[in-house]
């Protein structure tokens, strides 16, 4: 019996060894397990605060759009009023070049009558019409050319050469 007793023990203290073993183990796997949790906590933190960092940006990108959406809308309406108003000046020069040219075609006739019968009613000095083509001219000799008229042959003015006249001399 005591050699049973013997092995009995010597069984026994290699189960403690072998538990001694297990439990240092067990104990480091314990320590590394509290270190990582710990880095986990921190990554979680720098998670959240970066979630919350990139919510303000958001809401930063979100504010900045809307006033640069509410600036271009502001720009818009600015542009279609501006462009109404270039509509509405083409148009009246378009009118005014029409009465114009009408008012012109009309001299050209009626100095074609003066020429044909002198006797037929009083002359006005209008000068003659061109037998070529009309070339283009620069504004500045058209301008010359429209006081020349205006000193050499004072005569009613319709109020289309008036409104060309006083726009002439304002281009200048």
């Amino acid at each position: 019996m005591a050699g049973a007793q013997w092995l009995l023990e010597l069984v026994l203290l290699l189960l403690l060894a072998a538990t001694l073993f297990h439990a240092l183990r067990l104990e480091r796997a314990l320590g590394v397990l509290k270190r990582d949790r710990a880095v986990l906590e921190a990554l979680v933190d720098g998670f959240n605060n970066s979630t919350r960092q990139a919510e303000t940006g958001i809401e930063r990108l979100r504010s900045a759009a809307d006033g640069a959406g509410r600036q271009m809308a502001r720009q818009i309406e600015s542009a279609q009023r501006l462009r109404d108003d270039m509509s509405f000046l083409t148009e009246r020069g378009e009118l005014l070049a029409e009465r114009l040219e009408a008012a012109v075609r009309s001299a050209r006739m009626f100095a074609d009558g003066a020429a044909l019968a002198p006797h037929a009613g009083p002359a006005l000095s209008l000068p003659p019409a061109p037998a070529a083509p009309a070339r283009l001219v620069p504004a500045t000799r058209l301008t010359e050319r429209a006081e020349e008229a205006e000193q050499e042959a004072p005569r009613l003015r319709s109020q289309a050469e008036r409104d060309l006249l006083r726009a002439l001399r304002a281009g200048r």
